[in-house]
């Protein structure tokens, strides 16, 4: 589906759309709404398959077209064809990470606000990105790009342990774990997606938090701090969030500059952002930088605790130059979301699912196995079982109903079937 822009009407181009997942589905359709809620029109370009496996997503857009849009050169081909036709676009914008760099060069090719596409690839790949952030003056752990066990063996024996190998650019802590010593640095390897080029980075000691933002014409806005959770090493999944993170004043001040500091010196210049982060010996230590909305539910999570927010319609307002009475950007709430884990095994019944559900603080929730379902070790974002946000007055009456929620809800499992 294919059409021209109306005269004066202002026109997004989003590129990559959603993926078939229920927070990527859910932060897409928002995109698109907070758009439509000004009268912008949306031209959505994703994949075929993508297309059609998100049809609550395609349905919403004013054009759709059948474009890969991880692939930058395809995107601007497309782009190029349409621009000819005489159709123009006003904003770029792409929620992904792959996608990023495809994003970039269609701004360009726009004149629409965007981020340069040498800082794009800069924060993609996270040992450029520390490299750029350590000369930049920040204080990064040191990391090393290996293409082979015997470079990876070398770095071990010259810096100071534990250490994390992952992936170079890979996200859902798919094939990050952690290593204490010569002796694990195999199995680690076996994990990765890429034996041939990936990180191994010295491990931060200390609580971990992530700051969700968007960057405006006049620079980085810090939204929320949020509080995370991981499962105990070697891997490191995800399994709660609370926003906004109990911080003292200070600490939140340091946090709030420290990152808006290094967004300028990466050199971004547009969009939504999500920075990780650790507090370790009472210093700010920054991890890695996506110029895309958090994962796991955080968009929810920062609705809810920050009333008057629309995330993206501040983000359209401002680059369209559209004055108004600016929104209250202070958590005046809070929420969390805990993610279930299930024993591994052959499901066999889950048990207290629909109490949970039901709770009237709960804002979203969902369990993702089903009885029959083999559940494995939770190695990676995609093994948990399910998840329960919740809304609450304070972020300690959040943290505690979201446990409370998830600890209600019992996974009954059994060997898992032969091969």
């Amino acid at each position: 589906m294919t059409g021209g822009r109306p005269a004066g009407r202002p026109a997004l181009l989003l590129v990559g759309g959603a993926n078939p997942l229920p927070s990527s589905i859910d932060i897409v359709t928002r995109a698109i709404e907070e758009a439509h809620a000004r009268d912008i029109r949306v031209h959505l370009i994703h994949r075929e398959s993508m297309l059609a496996r998100t049809p609550e997503v395609t349905a919403l857009a004013d054009a759709v077209s059948a474009v890969e849009p991880d692939d930058p050169d395809a995107c601007e081909r497309w782009l190029r064809g349409r621009l000819a036709e005489g159709e123009r676009f006003d904003l770029v914008l792409g929620l992904r990470d792959e996608v990023q760099e495809s994003v970039s060069r269609c701004a360009a090719l726009t004149g629409a606000p965007g981020n340069p596409p040498a800082a794009v690839r800069r924060t993609r790949n996270k040992d450029l990105c520390r490299t750029a952030l350590a000369a930049a003056g920040f204080r990064q752990p040191a990391v090393r790009l290996c293409t082979s066990a015997a470079e990876a063996a070398e770095f071990l024996a010259g810096s100071r342990g534990p250490w994390v190998v992952k992936p170079r650019d890979g996200m859902a802590s798919i094939g990050v774990r952690k290593v204490r010593g010569p002796h694990e640095l195999p199995a680690a390897l076996a994990e990765l997606p890429d034996q041939t080029l990936f990180l191994v980075e010295e491990f931060v000691e200390g609580p971990e938090y992530s700051v969700e933002g968007v960057i405006l014409a006049t620079g980085p806005r810090v939204l929320a701090v949020t509080a995370k959770e991981v499962l105990p090493p070697p891997h490191f999944v995800e399994v709660g969030h609370v926003l906004p993170a109990e911080l003292p004043e200070h600490t939140r001040a340091e946090i709030d500059r420290q990152v808006t500091a290094a967004l300028r010196a990466l050199d971004l210049r547009f969009g939504v952002f999500h920075v990780e982060l650790w507090l370790s010996g009472g210093e700010v230590v920054l991890g890695e930088v996506h110029v895309r909305p958090g994962g796991d539910w955080l968009h929810r999570l920062l609705g809810h605790a920050v009333p008057d927010l629309e995330l993206f319609g501040l983000l359209y307002d401002d680059l369209l130059g559209r004055a108004g009475r600016p929104p209250r950007l202070t958590a005046t709430r809070a929420a969390a979301v805990r993610f279930l884990v299930a024993p591994p095994g052959r499901l066999t019944a889950v048990d207290g699912w629909d109490t949970v559900a039901a709770h009237p603080a709960v804002l979203r929730a969902e369990s993702t196995a089903a009885p029959g379902d083999t559940v494995a070790p939770v190695r990676q974002s995609g093994d948990r079982a399910g998840f329960v946000v919740v809304g609450a007055d304070t972020p300690a009456q959040a943290r505690a109903l979201a446990a409370k929620l998830a600890d209600a809800v019992h996974f009954r499992t059994g060997p898992p079937p032969s091969p």
